[in-house]
């Protein structure tokens, strides 16, 4: 008996992208079995080949299962920190801070920011020395910090900057054109990659002091921390991105 397979003994087809095989017809058992011995060699002495229980549907299903494990096992991976990170940026590039951003930009940025956040390898970023320094805002949802609410021309317009030393536990925001307000805060850790935050002195103009209020409190977590970006998150519910840019600039005390 010929042992090759025929046209009519198993027709398969290659659809998709994934690779899924949907069967057309399928031939007799006895055919099966031929075409088996022909790609397997013999069965046993004590199988009857044409009483082989294995179908070309089960076939089918065990080759689908062998295939589809490699999509899922890729997918899996995922994207690299620095891949993440160049996504973030050309995200946030266009929104001025955060105040041209619509509802759907934010969503969009907040998810790239929650990749992130979840392949972050500083557990404890209040104890790394990676937290000290200048940063500079990217990106913020806070309306506070953004005044959308302005004119553009009334809005600040020039750099923001947050200062943190770990080691004395101070920050400092700095605004600069045009009204180059600042303020100073203690931080409290609340645990090692939250802290509360209590202002103590304001500068309007970046000249005339004046005493924070008890009111001038709130809290910050740490959620995503490398030598070059920060992504924190404020007890309202803001997100802040900043960006590294003098790592030995200290806090005033």
């Amino acid at each position: 008996m010929a042992c090759a397979y025929s046209s009519r003994a198993l027709h398969l087809s290659l659809s998709g992208s994934h690779g899924n095989l949907q069967p057309f017809s399928s031939s007799s058992s006895s055919s099966f079995s031929c075409s088996y011995l022909a790609c397997h060699g013999p069965l046993s002495s004590n199988t009857n080949p044409l009483t082989f229980s294995a179908t070309p549907d089960k076939l089918i299903a065990k080759w689908r299962t062998s295939v589809s494990f490699f999509p899922s096992f890729i997918g899996k991976r995922g994207k690299s920190k620095d891949a993440l990170k160049e996504e973030l940026f050309e995200a946030i590039a266009p929104l001025d801070r955060g105040a041209e951003a619509s509802p759907e930009d934010q969503e969009m940025v907040d998810q790239i920011a929650r990749q992130l956040e979840a392949v972050n390898t500083i557990k404890e970023p209040l104890k790394s020395d990676l937290l000290n320094g200048k940063w500079e805002l990217l990106y913020t949802t806070s309306d506070s910090i953004l005044q959308p609410q302005r004119p553009k021309f009334l809005r600040p317009n020039g750099k923001i900057y947050q200062a943190i030393n770990a080691d004395t536990l101070r920050a400092q925001n700095m605004e600069t054109w045009p009204y180059f307000n600042q303020v100073t805060a203690d931080l409290v850790p609340i645990n090692a990659r939250r802290v509360a935050v209590r202002f103590d002195t304001f500068k309007i103009f970046g000249l005339i002091p004046i005493k924070s209020p008890g009111s001038g409190r709130g809290e910050l977590e740490i959620t995503y921390l490398d030598e070059e970006i920060r992504i924190s998150r404020g007890d309202k519910g803001n997100l802040f991105i900043l960006k590294m840019v003098d790592r030995s600039y200290r806090v005033p005390v």
